[in-house]
């Protein structure tokens, strides 16, 4: 079972999400930044025409674009999104994930229900 928390080898010093992650032909490459009960921050490197297929999540979701371009659907609406944009999935909404080309992007979701 992998191990909650924050990625040790990053505390208390500067780094660059692009780093974290590398390409790999026909994949989709991972990793996780922070992972508490609280929520999570993962970055992730897209192959060109890799995709994540329609799901829904019980919270909020941000997506930020570090590198590349990639093709967000909510709700049957596509989203372009560049480097340095970001987007908000709302909770319980389906939503799809492709890579129009290769790139790069931060996902940051926080478990707590609105007030």
């Amino acid at each position: 079972m992998k191990k909650k928390g924050t990625d040790k080898s990053l505390l208390a010093k500067p780094f660059s999400y692009r780093d974290l992650v590398q390409y790999q032909e026909g994949s989709i490459v991972s990793r996780t930044v922070i992972d508490q009960e609280v929520g999570t921050v993962t970055v992730f490197a897209f192959d060109e025409g890799q995709s994540l297929s329609e799901h829904t999540a019980p919270f909020d979701a941000l997506i930020e674009v570090v590198e590349g371009a990639g093709v967000i659907t909510i709700e049957g609406t596509e989203h372009g999104v560049k480097a340095g944009e970001q987007i908000i999935m709302p909770a319980d909404k389906p939503h799809a994930v492709i890579a129009s080309e290769r790139f790069k992007m931060v996902l940051v979701m926080i478990r707590a229900k609105p007030l």
